[in-house]
């Protein structure tokens, strides 16, 4: 268990990077990974990709708290927002760590893959919506913040990928819908993880050391790691043409799905 738990904190530290050098939530690049490990283990095919997800959920909860702090304190959090957005991203959370649950490994890896693949290639192009409008009234946020916890919650990110393109394409400028993702990216992974943990609680074969769909052992390494790292990646991203970095880390996404999806359905 030594070697693995190393290669937790490996991939914490790497993950923790990218989350500081460019804003992400970690989750990307921790489920394929993850999933990789856990299949060289020997871990259940069934409940492989569920524990992948559920882990990586529990990990994101103490990254965004870090990320949380930081923009608060440059007044980049538009709280009106995330209270306006917060009831419908539980709502969708919970109920897509339930439907996750439920819904078998190979299908589940191949709709990660595809999200994973519309992030990267958002990442390549660099796209930036043209701001249009302003947000809609409560029913439309409750909308809004259902879908994106849903998809967060099936594809174990912070919800960023999706967050920041709406708040952008609704006239919010682009540094206050970061910090305000900061933000919504706490009760996304609060809820995914008890979502997950509520998902697994009756699953049989899960490996020792599993609190529903959370397997511990791997949440400590990874979340030591990516909390010591994260702000050497925000520090370096002043110093870094952090488009070039946004490129090389999207193909790197693209890979690591792939490989996944090889190791998984093969």
């Amino acid at each position: 268990m030594s070697l693995w738990f190393l290669g937790y904190v490996a991939l914490g530290a790497f993950a923790g990077f990218f989350a500081g050098l460019l804003g992400v939530g970690g989750g990307a690049i921790m489920v394929p990974v993850l999933a990789l490990m856990f299949a060289a283990q020997g871990f259940p095919d069934g409940h492989l990709m569920h524990v992948a997800l559920g882990t990586s959920m529990a990990t994101i909860i103490f990254t965004s708290i870090s990320s949380l702090r930081a923009h608060h304190g440059h007044g980049a959090v538009i709280w009106p927002i995330v209270r306006s957005i917060a009831p419908g991203i539980v709502v969708g959370t919970l109920l897509g760590a339930q439907i996750a649950g439920r819904v078998p490994t190979r299908p589940l890896a191949l709709f990660f893959a595809a999200f994973i693949t519309y992030v990267a290639v958002q990442m390549i192009l660099n796209v930036k919506p043209k701001p249009s409008r302003e947000l809609p009234g409560k029913a439309g946020m409750f909308g809004v913040g259902g879908f994106i916890g849903l998809v967060s919650a099936l594809v174990a990110i912070g919800g960023g990928s999706l967050s920041v393109p709406f708040m952008t394409w609704c006239n919010v400028k682009v540094h206050h819908a970061i910090g305000t993702s900061a933000a919504i990216g706490l009760p996304i992974a609060t809820a995914g993880t008890i979502g997950y943990m509520i998902a697994g609680h009756d699953a049989t074969g899960l490996p020792e050391g599993s609190f529903g769909f959370i397997y511990l052992p791997a949440l400590a390494g990874t979340v030591v790691a990516s909390m010591l790292v994260a702000p050497i990646g925000a520090k370096v991203a002043h110093s870094l043409p952090v488009s070039t970095i946004k490129k090389i880390f999207a193909g790197v996404l693209i890979l690591l799905s792939a490989k996944m999806l090889h190791s998984l359905l093969a």
